[in-house]
Parts: C-alpha cells; sequence; structure tokens
C-alpha cells in the first residue's frame, strides 16, 4: 500500500533520513518511535506524498510518487487518513463542520449526514456537534482529528503523535480507536515517542515497532 525503498531525505544542506526502507502491508499496525527531532513527522509525510524523498523511491498504492502529478498525488492521498501532531480547525465553525471539510472539499458532502453522526457517535462527540473549535478540550479535539481523518474511509491512517497532549486515560481511548480501525482491517502507523503507549498496545495488537535512530530506520527491541 505504501512503500519505501532506501529513501533519503535532505532538508537545509543536511541529510535528515537516510537508506530508509519501509512496507505498510494491508491491515498492519505500526509505531514509529525515535527522540523529538529524529525525523519521525518527515517520515510520515513521505508516506502520504506532503514531501517528496531527495532519493530512493516511494511507492503510494503501486504508483512511484515521482511520476505522479499534483492531482494524481491528491487523489491518492484521499485513501490515507491522517491525524496531524497539531490539529488545526477552523475556529468559525462547528465541530460537525471541520469533521466533514474533506467531504466538502472533495465534492461529496451530499447524503453523508447519518455517517457524520454514526462517526460523531463512534469517537464519542455526538453531543460536541455544535461546538466550536475553541470550546473543545484537548481530548475531544484529538477525536475531533481522527474522525476527520477517517470520514473519507482510508485504508490507511497515519497519526502523528495523537497522544501528544492529552492525558493517560484519553491515550488510552484514542488508542482503542485505533485499533478497532486495525481490527476493521485499515493499516494503522502510529507515530509517538511515549513507550507506555507502545507497550498498552501491544497487549491489544499484533504491531510492529519501528524507531528512527540515527537517521536510520531500525526494528526496535523486544525491550519496549
Amino acid at each position: 500500500m505504501i512503500e519505501l525503498d532506501n529513501v533519503a531525505y535532505s532538508y537545509g544542506g543536511g541529510e535528515l533520513l537516510t537508506a530508509m526502507s519501509l512496507q505498510l502491508a494491508p491491515g498492519s499496525f505500526h509505531f514509529l518511535t525515535g527522540p523529538s527531532g529524529a525525523g519521525k513527522t518527515t517520515l510520515m509525510k513521505l508516506c502520504y506524498g506532503a514531501l517528496i524523498a531527495t532519493s530512493g523511491q516511494v511507492r503510494l498504492f503501486d504508483r512511484d510518487v515521482r511520476q505522479m502529478d499534483r492531482d494524481q498525488i491528491a487523489m491518492c492521498r484521499r485513501r490515507i487518513g491522517v491525524v496531524h501532531q497539531d490539529c488545526q480547525f477552523l475556529d468559525h465553525l462547528p465541530l460537525s463542520e471541520n469533521v466533514a471539510l474533506p467531504l466538502a472539499v472533495s465534492g461529496q458532502e451530499a447524503g453523508q449526514g447519518e455517517n457524520l453522526r454514526e462517526l460523531l457517535s463512534w469517537v464519542g462527540l455526538t453531543e460536541r456537534a455544535d461546538a466550536l473549535p475553541p470550546e473543545l478540550s484537548g481530548g475531544e479535539r484529538q477525536r475531533a482529528a481522527l474522525a476527520r481523518a477517517v470520514i473519507m474511509s482510508p485504508e490507511v491512517v497515519l497519526a502523528d503523535e495523537p497522544t501528544g497532549n492529552v492525558d493517560w486515560e484519553m491515550s488510552q481511548r484514542l488508542l482503542r480507536l485505533l485499533v478497532e480501525l486495525n481490527r476493521m482491517g485499515k493499516t494503522i502507523l502510529i507515530a509517538t515517542h511515549d513507550l507506555a503507549l507502545i507497550r498498552a498496545a501491544k497487549a491489544q495488537v499484533q504491531a510492529r515497532v519501528l524507531r528512527i535512530s540515527n537517521r536510520q530506520l531500525q526494528a526496535a527491541g523486544v525491550d519496549l
């Protein structure tokens, strides 16, 4: 579904990532860890075509990103849901309309009301549907970001530090939602520095743990 083959990425004259190979197979569950500044967010952006590798090959759904134009990449990205580390909302729109924005942008808004209601119920935000983003707690914002990421029924969900700004109880709630998506057949990649979250997940799902170290991607040990 998403493949990186010997990928490197340079920024500002220095190499940030080097010789990285990764395959996100259908239905797989991955964690990506490493210290702050290691390049986790950069790797995630390579995985959905927001950045183009300096060298090596990135394939999205069997297509080489370098051979795709902007419109083709945009179409591929409809099959990938992204939960950004710093989730941004339009403050003048209620939560429900913020979640539905991907539908509006893609022209699929009509007839999706029931799906939107079901999705808000799934993330536990039915009663907050009319709230404006500034009125939401950190946990509510993260659940809204997850709902927005999956409203197009993507095949892959990439979550960049989805629990970074919430307490442990909310972290567990978000993790359960991501595990549930995986059990529905979605491919999941979570970037996190929270090793306790990874340990908790391994009791619920068979997950592969990867670590960025010295600009390279490594399989993490069993000590997590």
